[in-house]
């Protein structure tokens, strides 16, 4: 059975949680499976760029030593990304990436919400990366730490208020730009009246698809189609 090993490139045990909570719809009876790993030698949150580039050898040798049929990085900066994809042939997914990726399928312009101001220029720099820069409506940065994201109900106001505010700027989808944002993803889709797109969710499904469309082949010759 294929095996997906979900990364999280922080240290916090409490936001892997989360993130095991978000992606376990996908988790289907005889399908790939899906696990959680918490990078022990990561921050407690990526903040900066500095975080971003210290978890770069630590999660490309994870990888090396951590066997699987594709990787997802679960973080909403997409650490390393090129890094670790330069050391498996396996297929490696970026959270950020995919939820983009879902976003604009759905809507021609999306909105952004970050944990910090310093996220924006990560975001920024897989945006023009993916050639999409043109159709980010707006970003909004709450400037909190991961723990009071991971709190059930603190920053769940400002979530909202971020997302409206995206949404008058011209957001049609919304991407929710960090993990520990999760569990907040239906509360912000009601309030803001638009699809809210959490990235883990996104690179699962992804991932999952590359696993089964593999596993399937190219499958039997196709019947007539009747009316």
């Amino acid at each position: 059975m294929a095996r997906i090993l979900v990364i999280n490139p922080n240290r916090s045990v409490a936001c892997s949680a989360g993130i095991a909570a978000a992606i376990a719809p996908f988790r289907l009876s005889g399908g790939p499976v899906l696990e959680v790993a918490t990078l022990a030698e990561g921050p407690l949150a990526i903040y900066d760029w500095r975080d971003w580039h210290a978890v770069v050898d630590p999660l490309c040798r994870l990888v090396a030593r951590e066997a699987a049929d594709a990787y997802v990085i679960a973080c909403a900066s997409d650490p390393g990304i090129e890094a670790v994809r330069a050391i498996t042939p396996r297929p490696v997914f970026g959270v950020f990436r995919a939820a983009v990726a879902a976003a604009v399928a759905q809507a021609e312009r999306f909105g952004v919400i970050a944990i910090v101001d310093a996220s924006k220029a990560r975001h920024q720099a897989a945006l023009r990366a993916m050639g999409l820069e043109q159709r980010l409506a707006a970003e909004i940065a709450l400037n909190v730490t991961m723990d009071t994201l991971l709190q059930p109900h603190t920053a769940r106001a400002r979530l909202i208020a971020a997302a409206r505010s995206v949404v008058e700027a011209g957001a049609q989808t919304v991407v929710l730009g960090c993990t520990g944002m999760a569990h907040h993803r239906s509360a912000v889709e009601d309030a803001a009246g638009v699809p809210v797109i959490e990235p883990c969710q996104a690179a699962a499904a992804l991932a999952m698809g590359s696993m089964l469309a593999r596993s399937s082949g190219d499958g039997p010759p196709a019947g007539p189609v009747r009316p």
